[in-house]
């Protein structure tokens, strides 16, 4: 670990690592410039002509955007869909995993060995097997079947994570709580939860991400009125050539929103996923 550290702070080295973050944000400033761009100006050349002539970008896109009811409604559904989720899986995830570590109870390691065989199942084996089965109660097309299905297919990897992370809390600490009189509710809500914070974090994080950024799912569950945004921008690219105004700046829209939460937050991210993978 030191010799890494030794050679990332040499000059060389950080310079090679700003050559690559600068090509790897350059996908992301064409997408931005273009959505800054009149149609006009996209068909003539490609978004690197667009620094001959600052003066002709501006944020009329964006604006015509938000008139644009058909995408701002699949950008509010990919908030209905997106945040609800990550609450839910959190939420159930941190309970079942402080009852995997530390509740005795039968059947628990069984359980668990179960939960973990969950996480090699692929997405694709229940999409219409469930399918079927929110048809035929009535929850398919709808933004709370797509909850449902993130919600279940999230869970066994958020058990995973907050079980590991949990299980490495110092025994002595919980028992010492248990003796002062705490409930086991109390000692989840005032010692486990503040602990576990960083694993939570991360968890949260890494489950907006991949709802928001689903299109599978929704393109399966979701109907006209409930799509949420890659969706919605999936339908615009079959014509391309004649509206990237709204394709452009929906898509940056669609891309910068997790970046700011994942860069907000990336701390917690790599803490808790580290902490929580080994035990």
């Amino acid at each position: 670990m030191t010799a890494v550290r030794r050679s990332l702070s040499n000059g060389l080295a950080q310079a090679f690592l700003v050559f690559i973050g600068l090509i790897w944000l350059t996908p992301l400033a064409g997408l931005l410039l273009s959505s800054l761009r009149t149609p006009e100006d996209t068909a003539r050349g490609g978004w690197w002509t667009a620094f001959a002539h600052p003066g002709r970008l501006s944020v009329d896109n964006y604006a015509a955007l938000l008139k644009n009811s058909g995408m701002t409604q699949a950008f509010w559904n990919t908030v209905l869909i997106s945040v609800p989720t990550t609450v839910l899986v959190v939420v159930i995830a941190a309970l079942a995993g402080y009852a995997f570590a530390w509740l005795d109870f039968p059947g628990r390691d069984r359980v668990f060995l179960g939960v973990v065989a969950l996480l090699v199942v692929p997405v694709q084996i229940g999409l219409l097997p469930i399918a079927k089965l929110f048809g035929q109660i009535g929850l398919f097309g709808s933004i709370p079947g797509v909850i449902l299905f993130h919600v279940a297919y999230g869970l066994p990897f958020a058990v995973f994570l907050l079980r590991n992370y949990f299980a490495e809390i110092p025994k002595e600490m919980l028992e010492a709580a248990r003796m002062d009189g705490g409930t086991e509710w109390r000692i989840f809500r005032q010692l486990v939860l503040p602990v576990g914070r960083p694993a939570i974090a991360s968890l949260a994080i890494f489950q907006f991400l991949w709802v928001w950024n689903d299109m599978l799912v929704a393109l399966l569950f979701a109907d006209s009125s409930a799509q949420p945004l890659t969706v919605a921008l999936q339908s615009q690219i079959r014509q391309f050539g004649s509206n990237i105004d709204v394709l452009a700046p929906g898509a940056f829209l669609s891309l910068v929103v997790p970046l700011v939460v994942f860069f907000a937050f990336q701390r917690h991210f790599v803490e808790g996923v580290m902490a929580g993978s080994v035990k």
